[in-house]
């Protein structure tokens, strides 16, 4: 094996990295800068409605509180009890 044609290979291929040089950045001369898209805008929005927004709603609360005073709202018992049931084996599993 010669030693020489491996030295000039390695030199060949160290040739081409001492020519770039690495940029130094002065910290003080740039900022970071955050831009949102109008998405993550309209997302930030959305989400701070959702969570001021009432868990309650009062309308269909008084509507079915004034159905119920006034009798007019009627509830199947069949219907009832089969969603009793399937709550309640849910609730099993």
């Amino acid at each position: 094996m010669r030693i020489e044609a491996y030295n000039q290979v390695a030199q060949i291929y160290q040739g081409g990295k001492s020519g770039k040089t690495q940029k130094s950045y002065d910290v003080a001369a740039g900022r970071d800068h955050v831009t949102i898209s109008q998405a993550g805008y309209d997302y930030q929005i959305a989400k701070q409605a959702v969570a001021e927004a009432s868990e309650i709603r009062e309308d269909k609360v008084a509507q079915l509180k004034a159905k119920v005073e006034s009798g007019e709202y009627q509830i199947d018992s069949g219907d009832f009890a089969s969603k009793l049931l399937e709550k309640y084996r849910a609730l099993q599993k």
